[in-house]
């Protein structure tokens, strides 16, 4: 059996935290993960809110409560390139990286510690069970998993090309693309409800259909 079925704990997707830390860490409680489950994380830890910082804190105390499968976001992938050249940091800063650095205490990319450089580094691209594939973005329909190229797993939204009905039959759950709701395309669900945006951090579970949501400041939504 695979965890989609529940049988060895639940499989639980998280949208898109982009530094609010308050939201992740109400949700977790919402959620009450435990060491049988999976959660899965979607990317763009970082950026626009006010403790990216405490996001990845919060991820790296995760991951000793449950398994923790983490994504790979195009913000996070900002974070990373920005420690190759001046065009790669401007161009994190004007992304709200300077948000992120703020949430270090200093306006230099050496205030992040080593132990996030690595938590970062091991996000995966994606993420496939026997039922449902977990990416940042999107999928290309035709090509393997892992011939996927990263332009369309964390940048190319939703609504910038078809709805992913990829070739193994498995149902793609992704972030990225904000909305004000879960969109459930029957071969897609986007759960990305525009935390960073003034929305929603959303946490979904496919197997069941059963989503939690929290406002910015951590505020339960019924």
């Amino acid at each position: 059996m695979t965890k989609d079925s529940g049988t060895h704990g639940r499989l639980i997707a998280i949208g898109d935290v982009h530094g609010h830390e308050a939201a992740l860490r109400s949700i977790l409680k919402l959620i009450e993960p435990t060491y049988q489950d999976t959660i899965v994380t979607l990317g763009d830890y970082v950026n626009r809110g006010p403790d990216s910082s405490g996001v990845i804190d919060c991820l790296l105390d995760l991951g000793e409560l449950c398994e923790l499968i983490p994504i790979l976001g195009n913000h996070d992938e900002m974070l990373l390139d920005a420690r190759k050249d001046r065009y790669a940091l401007d161009r994190f800063l004007a992304s709200g990286g300077d948000k992120t650095l703020l949430s270090y205490g200093s306006q230099s990319l050496n205030a992040v510690p080593n132990t996030h450089w690595e938590f970062l580094e091991s996000c995966q691209d994606l993420y496939a069970t026997g039922r449902f594939a977990f990416t940042h973005a999107n999928l290309c329909r035709y090509t393997p998993f892992p011939q996927q190229q990263s332009s369309i797993l964390r940048w190319t939204g939703i609504d910038e090309m078809e709805i992913c009905n990829h070739e193994s039959g498995k149902i793609a759950v992704v972030g990225h693309s904000a909305g004000d709701q879960i969109r459930d395309f029957g071969t897609c669900i986007c759960i990305d409800t525009g935390c960073g945006f003034g929305g929603l951090l959303t946490a979904y579970e496919p197997a069941s259909k059963k989503a939690w949501q929290v406002t910015e400041v951590g505020e339960a939504v019924r």
